[in-house]
């Protein structure tokens, strides 16, 4: 039998966005691993015990959280969204301004800093050995070096290998205090998940970095108009993933 498929509602997806307290916390994490993630019921028991979750998904459906998706209705990895998603539609403009920018910067070091985000963030008052540092990437050799990289610079580390690990790591054990992202990742887009994780009313400040082998002044210029605090491409030394990390977090 074919897994059901549900799909936030305009009152859903403002529920988790908002940080709506009138909403159970586990509802609302629950629709922000659908919006992230999918809306495939059986993407989620992973994290709660499927009878509940059913319980759960059956009530959150009639007071209007969720509906379920029509059998015949296009679908694109198992979900199908509430509407457009206005934050991805980014002006051809603004990307190419964006990405013009940061090309130039690359050219110099291979990192790209959003110098507006950063002017506006505080500087976070921990030691480097309290501040963690969750990496999200499949390729195993990457996610060793990057995981050697921020160990060596001094910082604790968490990792995830995809979208899915990423959100029951911040289910788990709450939110990083930076976040390094891999643009292509094998169950999503690292790109949405950006778009999605700036509208968050808790975790929308994350400082967020892409690591990416995505080198294209397109690609550069979407993450940094979506909200990057920092795009960093692969390959990259130890010495410049280190300073980025110090400096989004404003650790010099």
């Amino acid at each position: 039998m074919a897994a059901r498929i549900y799909r936030l509602t305009a009152a859903g997806r403002a529920a988790w966005e908002g940080e709506d307290a009138a909403v159970p916390a586990d509802y609302r994490r629950i629709l922000w691993m659908m919006d992230i993630h999918g809306g495939a019921a059986e993407r989620l028991t992973k994290a709660y015990p499927s009878e509940r979750l059913a319980e759960w998904l059956a009530e959150m459906e009639e007071i209007g959280l969720i509906e379920t998706v029509p059998a015949d209705a296009t679908k694109q990895n198992d979900f199908a969204a509430y509407g457009s998603d206005k934050t991805l539609a980014i002006s051809r403009k603004a990307l190419a301004e964006a990405g013009k920018d940061a090309g130039a910067a690359l050219q110099r070091s291979g990192a790209y800093f959003s110098a507006d985000r950063l002017s506006r963030r505080p500087a976070l008052l921990k030691s480097p050995a309290e501040t963690v540092v969750l990496i999200v990437e499949d390729d195993p050799d990457q996610l060793a070096l990057a995981d050697l990289r921020v160990s060596m610079a001094g910082y604790k580390v968490r990792v995830a290998r995809s979208v899915n690990g990423f959100l029951q790591s911040l289910v788990d054990d709450g939110a990083p205090d930076l976040l390094l992202l891999d643009a292509m990742l094998p169950d999503g887009d690292g790109f949405e998940v950006l778009a999605k994780m700036r509208r968050h009313k808790a975790l929308g400040s994350l400082p967020i970095i892409m690591l990416t082998a995505r080198n294209e002044a397109t690609d550069i210029g979407r993450g940094l108009v979506l909200g990057a605090d920092g795009y960093v491409t692969k390959p990259y030394t130890k010495n410049l993933l280190a300073d980025v990390i110090r400096r989004a977090l404003k650790h010099e």
